[in-house]
């Protein structure tokens, strides 16, 4: 849900350099996430991303639609929504991951963009899924696929 994370991540100061197809883009020995991707999805699980940006977007937004194409290619869906068409969603307030519906991880950034020092919380509290999960449909049914979303003012 933010327009920028982690921008010390040297993949995206690479970008920023004109770096683009970088093999660690694209390696699940190098981007772990990847390879659990694809073994959850080859055992039938769904693995499901919505993002929230504003538009037009930031130089990081750019960049994580840019190295998403690996997600997508891993297995997991991903549809992107922008921001001026959630306005009337009920929306948690930090980035989060849902987990059989039944188990929440929220993730905390500084208003730089790092992970915060507790950088997670996790809870399974029946009201607070319920919440997360409402939000995420909602997101979810309003959301671009990744394949058709292409950000306003995005480099090529």
């Amino acid at each position: 849900m933010r327009d920028g994370y982690m921008r010390s991540d040297p993949r995206f100061v690479a970008w920023q350099q004109g770096v683009r197809n970088a093999p660690e883009d694209n390696d699940p020995a190098l981007r772990p996430w990847l390879a659990l991707t694809s073994e959850l999805v080859g055992r039938g699980v769904e693995v499901r991303r919505a993002r929230i940006v504003s538009e037009p977007v930031s130089d990081y937004i750019e960049f994580e639609h840019h190295v998403t194409a690996a997600n997508v290619a891993a297995g997991e869906k991903v549809r992107w929504l922008p921001r001026r068409r959630a306005s009337d969603l009920a929306l948690p307030g930090n980035d989060f991951w849902l987990f059989d519906a039944s188990v929440v991880v929220f993730h905390h950034f500084g208003g730089d963009g790092e992970l915060a020092p507790d950088d997670e919380t996790c809870t399974d509290d029946p009201a607070t899924v319920k919440l997360c999960g409402s939000a995420f449909d909602a997101v979810w049914e309003r959301g671009t696929p990744h394949e058709r979303y292409q950000p306003p003012g995005r480099q090529t």
